[in-house]
């Protein structure tokens, strides 16, 4: 799962550990999460698919947690098998979401009503889709399989809407008729995939095989814990993989939370380490750090350590992986924020849970010694600078949680497997559930 605001590199992490995995699930989330992978040269941009569809030997589940635009999802279809990707080893749940027209009208009028106060969202039409899902007006992928059920809860769904639809009323998006239609053409597309995903997982759990679940954005964006009202929909810390795949606590072996050795975020909300200027544009450009799904530049900043240490004790962390170290090469000194500073003077060493303190704060800062070796060609610690090795030393100890693997370029082969990373898996390459 994502420790930081998302866009950490989960995607990357996730493909290598598929290698040695029987199962890839992914647990929330919509088409709002974007992954990127860059596989022997090509680069691959997923938005609905877990991971691991890459390896087409490997199950790939969408689960249950998930919220689903369908026209997304057979697109990505469509494309992965352009390009010679075999899909068949997908399921979707059956009782996970679906993005409807409305859902997405609707998101683009409440961001466009807030103004100033917009969230930030990617107008997809997540968070419509899930508050249907709490007020039992959700249509599910089942549905997509009977027509008479389908157009009763098209109609039960878009009543209560009315009001809020009405500048919307002639769009032809919302004509009863063609929506069921054009989903009913989903249904037989997606027929073939459809299934009880939880029960394909907890086979595999039964018998010992190797499960990965991915989650999609960060633990800073989640819907309860995170910098709420700018957050996402749903709950992308490792406690929701149980209730978005369905599985129980106890099949959840290792949680592995993917970092940045820096911080972005996408949006609107607080930003404590913000960087602006110059050397916010070169820690962009040098990080590419523009949407994956939206293209939006991204804001940049020095890694949050108090924050981190939020996200490994809120998830029960057994590991880290830091992405994109490689990025900092030639920033000197390298700042790493332990601490804020309130609008008052007042310190937090801790993650504030009120939200206008938090808004407030600014980051206090350790300088570590900078680094201007290349990395992208490391394979081991040892073949580090010192300082490099430092600055992942210092945010161990800071957090209390073991770094697993170091990410040193955006190939999946440029990355360094730590001893503790080896020791969890008991090989050179790891296989945490």
């Amino acid at each position: 799962m994502g420790a930081q605001w998302g866009d950490e590199g989960k995607g990357k992490v996730t493909d290598m550990l598929a290698e040695r995995a029987h199962a890839v699930v992914r647990f929330q989330g919509g088409t709002n999460a974007g992954h990127t992978i860059v596989r022997n040269g090509e680069t691959w941009t997923l938005r609905l698919m877990p991971s691991g569809i890459l390896h087409p030997d490997k199950l790939c589940v969408i689960g249950n947690g998930v919220v689903i635009d369908p026209r997304v999802l057979t697109d990505e279809l469509d494309e992965l098998r352009r390009r010679g990707v075999d899909t068949r080893a997908l399921r979707v749940s059956a009782n996970a979401h679906l993005i409807m027209p409305y859902h997405m009208l609707l998101d683009h009028a409440g961001e466009a009503k807030l103004g100033k106060l917009a969230i930030g969202t990617t107008r997809s039409g997540i968070g419509p889709c899930y508050a249907d899902k709490a007020a039992r007006l959700g249509i599910r992928v089942q549905d997509l399989l009977d027509e008479k059920i389908l157009k009763k809860k098209i109609v039960a769904a878009i009543d209560p809407k009315r009001l809020s639809l009405r500048p919307y009323a002639r769009d032809p998006v919302l004509d009863l008729q063609s929506m069921t239609e054009q989903y009913l053409l989903y249904g037989h597309v997606l027929e073939p995939f459809i299934a009880d995903t939880s029960r394909l997982v907890l086979e595999r759990l039964d018998r010992d095989e190797v499960v990965v679940f991915e989650g999609a954005q960060g633990v800073l964006l989640d819907i309860d814990h995170g910098t709420y009202p700018f957050v996402t929909s749903s709950n992308p810390v490792a406690g929701s993989a149980c209730i978005g795949a369905g599985v129980g606590p106890k099949d959840i072996d290792e949680v592995w939370g993917i970092s940045k050795a820096y911080q972005t975020r996408v949006g609107s909300g607080p930003f404590p380490t913000e960087l602006e200027g110059p050397l916010a544009d070169a820690i962009r450009d040098t990080g590419g750090e523009y949407g994956t799904v939206t293209g939006r530049p991204r804001r940049v900043g020095w890694l949050d350590l108090v924050a981190l240490r939020y996200a490994a004790r809120l998830n029960s962390m057994t590991a880290l992986a830091i992405t994109k170290l490689d990025v900092l090469r030639g920033l000197d000194p390298i700042h790493v924020c332990t601490s804020y500073r309130g609008s008052e003077g007042a310190q937090f060493d801790h993650f504030p849970y009120h939200q206008t303190v938090l808004h407030h704060v600014a980051g206090e800062y350790e300088q570590l010694p900078g680094f201007d070796e290349e990395l992208s060609g490391c394979r081991s610690e040892e073949e580090l600078p010192a300082a490099a090795r430092d600055y992942l030393r210092f945010i161990e100890e800071f957090v209390g949680v073991p770094i697993a693997l170091v990410g040193v370029g955006p190939g999946r082969e440029q990355v360094i497997w730590t001893e503790a990373g080896r020791g969890m898996a008991g090989s050179t390459a790891a296989t945490p559930a």
